[in-house]
């Protein structure tokens, strides 16, 4: 039976109600200034934001497989290629040659780069040799198939995994990382490639889980289950031998990530974000379980760079609407209706993941950073601008060690902000960590994934916003200074890069 309030007409209870408000006002005001700093929102409405709250939008745009090097292995100041008398000093063995291949400047637009997964990783890295780099290239593929250029993937072909571009081919990238803050230091999180780390980018974890709405029954795994679409770049055979060594059924599914992300933390403190990727026009081909053209496949975010529709928490706040399409992304920046924070991911064919065209990316990047540059929410937004993985490319630095998983492969990375410092090197140690660490600061008052405090928990290894090691990104930013404007540049700007051939790519 249901039951309904009634409303009293005498005014006696009314008196009685607001009398018990003032006692229990009384009661409670005093216990307010026990509570600690972190129970209080971040900041007041109304009052003047301080510090890291000055940021009220925070956009990551995550580009694909370039090492530190290949991109600023020469810029002024920074970390890059070690050399001496202006000769580099660093080298890799070619089994190709019996030489030892050097650093070069590599000005094509098109790159093959090399196998980029967990255990090319581990190859690489050679215990700290960082020389393995042209091995796995010459011995284990490079990122070539039948739709790409031959002239730089063909046998004879030297591999490009040693070259490295400037600021002439890449001359907006270096616009930013001197108008703004470069990275030097900047580290995938997960040593192995794409799939895990984006899963790394929103939830500092990367694991396999049997069943949905069970965190606990997670595995630590830095190669997760892969989603449907991954049929496009994976042979079936290998799926299907990969499930059956887990015991479930070889026929591709959608995969479970039950481990707990940072969108359930923004969801229970009422935090807006979106997630923008591309779309195709075929459904089939966005759910990755029917036909996708060669020509639909690269017009989409592939959906191991879009992992947040497969975590069980957007799912169970009934949050998939904010996995948005590109569009809105523009819009949003135009209209200053940005939410609190945006994660940006691209198709393939702007993504800079090699074969696609390094031009092409940068004019992309520069495309989105504009939009928000041009907008009402630039006055007070912080964009991150980093790459994935390292896609095979030579980097000359050790990734400093965590836990078991990572860190991966140093990558580049920068802020642009009007608050960032300018003509500003950072040299601590980072990671995509540093990313959710700096979210949560700014919008959840320090709450992290932590499977002890979040609510949610999982058997993650580490709490990695916490390590130790990891550096702190509010050090890249000066709140006092007077903002910075915004520093809008052509989309597509000239450069020194060398266009492919026409190729034969088909549908």
């Amino acid at each position: 039976m249901r039951r309904y309030r009634t409303h009293k007409s005498s005014w006696l209870p009314g008196i009685g109600a607001a009398l018990k408000k003032v006692r229990l006002f009384a009661f409670v005001l005093p216990l307010l200034f026990l509570m600690p700093a972190a129970a209080y929102p971040a900041q007041s409405k109304g009052s003047k934001p301080e510090g890291i709250h000055k940021i009220r939008h925070i956009i990551i745009i995550m580009q694909e497989n370039r090492s530190f090097d290949s991109y600023f292995g020469t810029f002024p100041g920074a970390d890059g290629l070690p050399r001496k008398d202006g000769a580099f000093t660093v080298c890799n063995p070619d089994p190709r040659t019996g030489k030892c291949m050097s650093p070069y400047h590599d000005r094509q637009d098109e790159n093959a780069g090399a196998n980029h997964g967990a255990a090319a990783s581990v190859k690489d890295i050679d215990n700290g040799r960082m020389d393995g780099f042209v091995i796995v290239a010459e011995k284990e593929g490079r990122g070539c198939g039948p739709n790409v250029n031959p002239a730089i993937c063909k046998p004879s072909a030297p591999p490009d995994v040693m070259g490295y571009d400037n600021g002439k081919d890449i001359p907006n990238y270096w616009a930013y990382a001197h108008n703004y803050t470069l990275c030097d230091h900047m580290f995938c999180s997960v040593a192995s490639w794409s799939l895990p780390a984006h899963t790394y980018e929103i939830s500092a974890w990367s694991a396999y889980c049997f069943k949905h709405n069970d965190p606990m029954g997670c595995v630590n795994d830095i190669n997760p289950a892969v989603p449907p679409d991954m049929g496009a770049g994976v042979p079936l055979a290998v799926r299907e031998r990969e499930r059956e060594k887990r015991g479930l059924s070889p026929k591709p599914q959608p995969p479970i990530y039950g481990w707990t992300d940072i969108t359930y933390l923004l969801h229970k403190d009422h935090v807006s974000w979106a997630y923008y990727v591309f779309k195709s026009s075929n459904p089939d081909c966005d759910s990755g379980l029917g036909p996708c053209p060669y020509a639909e496949r690269i017009a989409r975010t592939p959906d191991w760079w879009n992992t947040l529709p497969y975590f069980d928490t957007v799912k169970g706040d009934r949050q998939l609407s904010d996995v948005e399409p590109i569009q809105n992304f523009y819009k949003a920046a135009k209209d200053g209706t940005l939410p609190a924070v945006s994660w940006i991911a691209p198709s393939s064919n702007v993504s800079e993941h090699p074969t696609a065209l390094v031009s092409v990316g940068q004019s992309y990047v520069t495309g989105l950073i504009n939009a928000v540059s041009k907008g009402p929410d630039w006055k007070d937004c912080a964009i991150f601008l980093v790459w994935d993985d390292w896609g095979g490319f030579y980097d000359h630095v050790r990734p400093p060690a965590v836990d078991i998983n990572g860190y991966g492969l140093r990558v580049p990375a920068m802020v642009i902000s009007p608050y960032a410092k300018t003509h500003y090197i950072d040299h601590q140690i980072l990671s995509f960590d540093a990313y959710l660490k700096f979210v949560e600061d700014d919008f959840l008052g320090g709450a992290r994934l932590n499977p002890r405090t979040d609510g949610r928990p999982d058997a993650r290894p580490t709490v990695r916003e916490n390590v130790s090691i990891l550096g702190d990104l509010k050090n890249d930013f000066n709140f006092n200074q007077k903002p910075l404007p915004p520093l809008i540049l052509p989309d597509h700007p000239k450069t020194d890069l060398i266009p492919p051939a026409p190729s034969k790519r088909t549908k």
